[in-house]
């Protein structure tokens, strides 16, 4: 892409972007928009129901043909295919759609979304056109138990997982329950190994034996039909009977357990930070704070102060989590963007000397939709700004 300006998004200028996505989804009405204040075109769309609409083994036929036509983009996106039932569907191979709210991102949606994105990269190639989004490291970083593997493999400080990279995941309540007695772990946070957006993501507590009502699990799930869902307010499950239903019914999800980590309170809220880290630098970063243990801000949870959180870890400790954030996004070079969730320890506010306690609790690989969030460095810059600048130069900084 060149770095001159455009002549404006309706200018009527060549795309110099392609975006396989959504049409109308918010994430793409906020990088159109991105588009028009740096006076670039509007970006060439490319839906993911019409790139899967032969199945996710001919995405790169479909992508092929929109780059051969005259005057195509150079520059391919790949942004996520969340939010439409149908790209779920078409992705799972299934032969019609989920109910809403449906857990869903099994092996199947992950055999599809993976086999998808390496059609397209590799029609992109083919094309002589750049990707801001590698197929390998979007496999891992859509596979939580690949993920936290190859971070911890690059010293990069995650919360200790259950069990060792590359073994086979719970089966079921009865065989978690015994791996957790094994290890004398009583606080572990379960995570559907494929999800995202905190679906199907429990905090689990056992005590004593962990049999009877010594077992509580929270999360945003409920039942619906005899069948786990997920919910915008959290549920709570107490007991053997309860929690062992809900895990045995997660389990075929794959689930990837890590132990509990004791997050600073802010304000009597459980808060950790999103930091957005776009082409190796760190530009934006919110406060996600919670009444729960899931902090994700669309279930309803709130912004924090980044000013009282700076405050109360100290600017060594801030400037300890930007660096842990980059350092875990550059596990990732392919990836132009990620959203870094790092959670900062509850003894942070007093650690003194000592370096505050933090771990990475997940690298997102579709992090950005942060909506009205100011920049690090640039106030005025919001997360799809940032993007824009890097890619174009098209931002006066």
């Amino acid at each position: 892409m060149t770095s001159e300006r455009g002549s404006g998004a309706d200018g009527g200028a060549a795309a110099e972007l392609l975006v396989v996505g959504n049409p109308g989804s918010r994430r793409t009405v906020l990088l159109t928009a991105a588009l028009h204040r740096a006076r670039r075109p509007a970006p060439r769309m490319l839906s993911w129901r019409a790139v899967l609409a032969d199945g996710p083994a001919h995405t790169g036929a479909v992508l092929a043909e929109a780059l051969a036509a005259p005057g195509a983009p150079t520059l391919v996106r790949i942004d996520s295919p969340g939010d439409d039932p149908v790209v779920d569907r078409l992705l799972r191979g299934a032969p019609q759609c989920a109910p809403h709210g449906t857990i869903t991102a099994g092996p199947a949606w992950y055999s599809g979304f993976t086999t998808a994105t390496r059609g397209l990269a590799a029609a992109a190639v083919a094309a002589g056109a750049r990707l801001t989004a590698d197929p390998d490291d979007l496999a891992v970083l859509f596979d939580k138990a690949a993920c936290h593997a190859h971070l911890a493999a690059a010293g990069v400080p995650v919360p200790a997982a259950l069990d060792a990279p590359g073994s086979t995941s719970a089966r079921g309540w009865a065989d978690l329950r015994g791996r957790l007695r094994t290890r004398g772990w009583s606080r572990v946070f379960v995570k559907p190994a494929h999800g995202s957006s905190a679906s199907g993501v429990l905090a689990l507590q056992l005590r004593g034996q962990a049999t009877g009502a010594d077992v509580l699990a929270r999360g945003p799930v409920r039942w619906r039909h005899g069948r786990p869902v997920n919910s915008l307010r959290p549920g709570t499950f107490r007991g053997d009977k309860e929690v062992g239903a809900l895990i045995d019914a997660l389990a075929p999800h794959r689930l990837h357990i890590e132990q509990w980590f004791p997050k600073l309170v802010l304000q009597d809220r459980a808060a950790d930070v999103r930091v957005l880290v776009v082409a190796g630098a760190a530009t934006h970063a919110v406060v996600r704070t919670s009444q729960g243990p899931v902090t994700n801000l669309h279930l309803g949870n709130a912004r924090g102060d980044l000013a009282s959180l700076r405050a109360a870890i100290g600017e060594p400790g801030w400037r300890r989590v930007l660096d842990v954030a980059v350092t875990a996004a550059r596990c990732f070079p392919g990836m132009h963007t990620v959203g870094v969730d790092v959670l900062v320890g509850a003894r942070a506010a007093s650690s003194g000397p000592h370096p505050i306690p933090v771990a990475v609790a997940e690298v997102n690989a579709f992090g950005d939709l942060l909506p009205n969030l100011p920049g690090l460095h640039h106030h005025d810059h919001d997360t799809y700004d940032a993007q824009i600048h890097s890619l174009t130069g098209a931002f006066t900084v």
